[in-house]
């Protein structure tokens, strides 16, 4: 393989395929190399918490291709091969065997890790966390010999493993530092929606609460010790307090790294030839005039498809404003545009919030800054074009259900 030619990928997960699929999509021809750690070939993490560990999904449907896909379209996809090194300068990256892998230009989407609860008994059996196909299964096993969980962190990956405990009928704690869930992200406004869900499904939430201890009999977890000395019984734990990107390769090869890789609207880092994609990826957003890092679903799929062209010398910027979704019980939920905790003035609703069928709008100064739709649908598209029009808007109009969301890119605040 001619060390000068090769486009070589390190981490195979959602992005990475993606990337190696737009780069035969854009009719490069050269050689590919896509480098996994794990032994599973590139799938999708959000089934991990939704379909699949609800047991609705089949496993083969996480999967991004099939396995014929690869050699079909010339991918060398090495499964088990973990990078521990690259060298920007010499265009070169080392895998633990030893092996040297040459390359004209390289994509890190080396995603992220969860985030590890440093406490006593952190390290019992029955202590899980999500991440990784292996651990939806664990998940899911122990759905079948629990009768108790306990989950640490009221975040997406807590609440909606959550939902799947009470699906399969496990009795479930929920601990939380903050005093709602998903604060942070939602704000007291919209967080309250997801605190009444779960309450609503059985679920004992505790707010406000700190964990001091894991404790355990014979190496395996039998409850959980909090910072205001309560015992609450487990027959498992589950720990969803968030993730780390996973910079250390970058780091260590030099390049600029701060909360991920730091990355342009091209999603090329401080060296030429090296770009990034995905969870790692701190990429300029030209619309937000500012570095964002997102860790989501919609962004594995699209950032890589961006990074994928610029790697080709095409004129591209990732410009896409940030989506994810949500599934728990009978809530679903589509969250458009991008609000920093605090970073807005106003939440306006339109719809029913008793029954669970509205959107919420965040607001600043009459801009709308990000949409959430629940149990509504098909109403994506005008939400992010609310967002990317830059447009104050009338907000007792956008409260209002009998006016077009579309009617609204036409109005001004002025117009009452």
């Amino acid at each position: 393989m001619a060390a000068n030619t090769a486009f070589v990928i390190v981490g195979a997960g959602l992005a990475g395929a993606k990337a190696a699929q737009t780069l035969r999509e854009e009719t490069f021809d050269g050689p590919i190399v896509l480098l996994g750690e794990e032994k599973e070939r590139p799938y999708e993490r959000p089934p991990l918490s939704k379909g699949y560990l609800l047991g609705k999904d089949e496993r083969d449907t996480v999967y991004v291709h099939s396995h014929e896909w690869y050699a079909e379209h010339d991918v060398d996809l090495r499964l088990g091969a973990t990078a521990t090194a690259i060298d920007p300068a010499g265009h070169e990256v080392t895998l633990a065997d030893g092996t040297r892998i040459g390359y004209a230009k390289l994509l890190l989407t080396t995603g992220s890790s969860p985030r590890r609860l440093a406490v006593p008994g952190g390290d019992l059996d029955g202590v899980l966390y999500l991440r990784r196909l292996a651990d939806s299964d664990r998940i899911k096993e122990s759905f079948v010999s629990a009768s108790r969980i306990v989950v640490i962190g009221a975040g997406w990956i807590g609440l909606e493993t959550t939902a799947a405990a009470r699906a399969a009928g496990v009795e479930v704690t929920v601990l939380e530092m903050a005093e709602l869930p998903l604060l942070r992200v939602l704000g007291r406004e919209v967080a309250q929606t997801f605190a009444d869900l779960h309450a609503d499904h059985g679920v004992d939430l505790r707010f406000g609460v700190g964990v001091a201890e894991i404790t355990g009999a014979d190496g395996r977890v039998n409850g959980v010790l909090t910072a205001d000395g309560s015992r609450i019984d487990a027959d498992a734990v589950i720990v969803g307090v968030g993730i780390t990107p996973n910079t250390g390769l970058a780091a260590a090869a030099g390049l600029e790294v701060d909360d991920g890789i730091r990355v342009d609207a091209r999603l090329c880092t401080s060296h030429p030839d090296v770009h990034a994609a995905g969870d790692v990826a701190n990429a300029f957003h030209p619309l937000l005039d500012k570095h964002i890092r997102v860790e989501h679903w919609a962004n594995a799929v699209n950032q890589p498809q961006v990074a994928a062209k610029a790697m080709l010398g095409r004129d591209v910027a990732y410009e896409r404003v940030p989506y994810f979704f949500t599934d728990q019980y009978d809530l679903g939920m589509e969250y458009t545009g991008y609000v920093e905790p605090g970073g807005y003035d106003q939440v306006v609703f339109r719809g029913r919030r008793d029954t669970r069928e509205f959107i919420a709008f965040w607001l600043a100064e009459g801009r709308v800054l990000a949409g959430m739709n629940v149990n509504v649908w098909d109403v994506t598209d005008p939400i992010r074009a609310l967002v990317t029009s830059g447009r104050a808007v009338d907000a007792r109009a956008l409260a209002d259900v009998n006016v077009p969301l579309a009617e609204l890119l036409g109005r001004s605040d002025a117009t009452g």
